[in-house]
């Protein structure tokens, strides 16, 4: 067997050799040692890493189309999307600054991209109450020019001022999803809150923990996953405990708009005929052909 796995057409053994290095694929695939457990790890962080980086850059899709098919953004939070993108473009600069495998950090360049259109379509449907507070073309102008202004900024930063910001990414993390949560709970339900982004990060989040600690080992960033880790469980939970409450609440709307307008029907379709005068009538009345008889 091993007469074969050495014998691998070029363009395998490099795509091998790129992933896992020319140890782990001389002992893995080379010498088929299953008991060199450093490699084992460190091809199972590998397989996760690439895993998420593919997965990171659709999981953002169904909430654009969710967004986009209701043409509205009910139920997102503003302030939650700009901090979250703002971490995720911080850990990007971060890890791609320190030369980190793409592995590592890929899904967080998809996912600032995905987050900034969810941003942007946020501004662009917003809620009744910002509805006529400013110019729809006015507000999407200035936040565009602020994330172009942001990615440059983070682009020239030097490597310090990257790990401070990199480390304030904990609070970022934190405040950034706890205006989703909040507003969830004040609502009672989770409106375009798009499921399977949620259980996606989720899962993210347990296989980012292994291959930080596998490939990386920087402390900041684990605590970053662990604290986004936590957050994202509880968006979990409110997404089981609303689940369908919205569906409940229109159907319940449209009866209660259904009754209404049958009672304006019935109150505004009764229609009175005009009473028009009796004729007189040439027969004269009891009385007077009483007095005519007398």
């Amino acid at each position: 067997m091993t007469t074969i796995t050495r014998n691998l057409p070029w363009f395998i053994r490099d795509l091998g050799v790129s992933i896992v290095g020319k140890r782990c694929y001389a002992s893995l695939i080379e010498n088929l040692d299953i008991y060199d457990v450093d490699c084992l790890k460190l091809s199972l962080s590998k397989g996760l890493g690439l895993a998420i980086v593919v997965g990171g850059s659709i999981v953002k899709v169904p909430q654009l189309m969710l967004i986009l098919s209701a043409r509205s953004a009910r139920g997102l939070s503003l302030p939650a999307y700009v901090l979250e993108t703002l971490a995720y473009a911080i850990t990007s600069a971060y890890s791609y600054r320190n030369k980190f495998p793409f592995s590592t950090y890929g899904e967080n360049l998809f996912l600032t991209l995905q987050n900034t259109l969810i941003t942007l379509l946020i501004i662009y449907f917003p809620s009744p109450s910002l509805r006529h507070s400013q110019n729809t073309v006015s507000r999407l102008t200035a936040a565009t020019f602020t994330t172009i202004a942001t990615g440059v900024a983070l682009y020239s930063l030097p490597k310090d001022s990257l790990a401070f910001l990199q480390f304030a990414t904990l609070p970022l993390s934190l405040f950034s999803k706890v205006p989703q949560i909040r507003q969830n709970a004040r609502a009672g339900s989770t409106g375009q809150l798009s499921a399977f982004a949620v259980i996606s990060q989720i899962a993210g989040c347990f296989a980012r923990l292994f291959t930080t600690a596998t490939e990386v080992g920087d402390n900041i960033v684990s605590a970053g996953f662990a604290l986004a880790l936590v957050l994202n469980i509880v968006l979990g939970v409110q997404m089981w405990m609303y689940w369908g409450k919205d569906e409940k609440e229109d159907v319940n709307l449209g009866k209660a708009k259904l009754t209404s307008v049958s009672e304006k029907e019935r109150q505004f379709n009764v229609v009175v005929p005009p009473q028009s005068p009796l004729p007189r009538s040439s027969t004269p009345t009891g009385r007077k052909w009483a007095r005519k008889v007398d």
